[in-house]
């Protein structure tokens, strides 16, 4: 156990950082961030931050004499450094989770390995493979580049065979071509595993995106994902315990007339439970923390009949948030509002038996 005092090296320094370190402070930890950039949200809740490559083995090698325990707020980082750091101090999760869910190639065939059923597919890396995976897989399809997409982007629909060409230009490089699925709603599981084994579940959430950009969770989910619920959060668990896995994990799906189809899985905390913050006992990021330190798991119940975290995407108004009663802001201290760029989140947990009126909208 790392007990409260030590310093939890952080890589990455976005909004899921800043969160993380809040959390810890709350625990009592201090946190260091390690992100090469220029201005860092994590770096504002953090205790220290070095702004650096994560290739200059000198800061790595400071980097880890700092830290009793690293961590990562995102994916996209390359595997050699943070297989390095983990020789020389713990990793959580381990590098292997890491490698398993950044290149979808591989995610894919693993998740098959455990028994999880993703979207008809196949692996491309030329325009030939493409349509030789077009006649296989199907169209209409979507071209998703295999490293390094995010919030939909790095991914080109195909509406025919006569998208091919197109869709290779805008992509250029290794691919997975992925059918579309008939769907009736997403949801995700998000599961938190501590070093003995201890694994809890959080409620699932029923998931809108706009545009491949998660907008609202809602919670609870309808009976078309509940129904769903029970088999892909025993594949999420499969998923972890393979892994050996330490911390949350996040695992999004399909909800479909032939059960949950796996869509993706997030080797981190996770933009679909950031209503734990005021809507369970326990939130994902305290969680985390308590995981990566060896400490006992929090509860995952619910603090209400209904929560709904809703993103704050560009300009989105957030003043009008904070004169609602019942809604809980959570800005993320970054700079210019860009379309499709997260600046936030608003949280709103009913605790009452009847519908719409929030706890905290009830005085004396």
């Amino acid at each position: 156990m790392i007990a409260p005092g030590g310093t939890i090296g952080i890589l990455g320094g976005g909004q899921l950082g800043r969160m993380l370190g809040v959390a810890a402070a709350q625990l009592g930890y201090r946190t260091h961030v390690l992100a090469p950039d220029r201005e860092s949200v994590a770096a504002q809740t953090a205790s220290s931050m070095t702004r650096a490559d994560y290739h200059n083995r000198i800061v790595l090698a400071d980097f880890a004499a700092a830290c009793d325990v690293v961590t990562y707020e995102f994916e996209n980082i390359a595997l050699a450094p943070v297989e390095w750091l983990a020789e020389r101090v713990p990793v959580h999760p381990h590098p292997r989770a890491l490698a398993a869910a950044q290149e979808r190639i591989a995610e894919k065939r693993f998740v098959e390995r455990v028994g999880g059923r993703p979207a008809r597919w196949a692996a491309v890396d030329s325009l030939a493979t493409l349509e030789a995976a077009i006649a296989e897989v199907g169209t209409p399809a979507v071209l998703k580049t295999a490293r390094f997409g995010y919030d939909g982007k790095g991914q080109v629909r195909l509406s025919s065979p006569q998208d091919a060409t197109e869709a290779w230009t805008a992509i250029g490089g290794p691919a997975v071509l992925e059918a579309f699925v008939q769907f009736e709603h997403e949801f995700s599981i998000l599961i938190v595993r501590g070093q003995d084994g201890d694994t809890r579940r959080y409620d699932a959430p029923l998931n809108i995106h706009h545009d491949a950009i998660l907008r609202t969770s809602t919670l609870p989910a309808p009976p078309a994902v509940l129904a769903q619920v029970e088999e892909a959060s025993t594949l999420a668990c499969r998923i972890a315990a393979e892994l050996d896995y330490v911390g949350v994990l996040a695992c999004e799906f399909f909800a479909t007339s032939e059960g949950p189809v796996f869509n993706e899985m997030a080797p981190r905390v996770h933009n679909s439970g950031h209503w734990t913050i005021e809507g369970a006992e326990t939130s994902q990021f305290e969680n985390h923390i308590r995981a990566i330190c060896g400490l006992p798991l929090g509860s995952t119940a619910l603090t209400g009949r209904e929560v709904t975290m809703r993103n704050l995407i560009g300009d989105d108004d957030w003043q009008g948030v904070l004169a609602t009663p019942g809604e809980h802001l959570h800005l993320y201290g970054k700079g210019t509002a860009r379309p499709g760029r997260k600046m936030g989140h608003v949280t709103t947990v009913n605790r009452r038996a009847d519908r719409g009126v929030a706890e905290s909208d009830v005085t004396g």
